[in-house]
């Protein structure tokens, strides 16, 4: 995953710009983030338009990033899945970068991106207990997460 950050780093900031390593912990996270967001997409049979639609929401607005830095993100995040072996490498780092609360919100962007498509496949909602489970998240906080995410799925549909 480093390797892809200062790849990042490498080709869109001009070295004068001088990266920090906050800024590059920063990135590690919101690319962790979107990895995982976008492993519940392929959780199920098929990636729906709309699962794709709520990874790009959830990252865009819970990193304040543009729509270009977002479709960026979303790439390195799909092209680390695939040299990936486990969620760990993801996992490991929210948990030594996020607070207990910015995890609770990580599961519940999960669960919204699970709701995107007004169906909930088993595999999915195996996949985010078992993310949850990584990221040492309470059961009443992975149960108050999947609410708030189908309440939020329900409000975006307008029931």
């Amino acid at each position: 995953m480093l390797k892809t950050i200062k790849r990042f780093f490498d080709e869109k900031l001009k070295p004068e710009q001088g990266v920090t390593s906050r800024e590059a912990t920063e990135h590690s996270l919101q690319l962790a983030t979107a990895a995982l967001l976008i492993e519940v997409t392929r959780a199920d049979s098929e990636v729906k338009e709309a699962e794709r639609e709520m990874v790009a929401a959830a990252v865009r607005k819970t990193f304040s990033i543009s729509a270009k830095e977002t479709a960026e993100l979303i790439e390195m995040a799909g092209q680390e899945l695939k040299e990936a072996v486990s969620f760990y490498q993801f996992t490991g780092l929210i948990n030594k970068g996020f607070s207990y609360d910015e995890k609770r919100h990580v599961v519940e962007l999960l669960w919204r991106v699970v709701f995107a498509d007004a169906e909930m496949e088993k595999h999915e909602e195996h996949l985010v207990r078992r993310v949850s489970g990584l990221l040492h998240i309470e059961h009443k906080d992975f149960i108050s997460a999947k609410q708030a995410a189908r309440e939020f799925a329900r409000n975006a549909a307008g029931r």
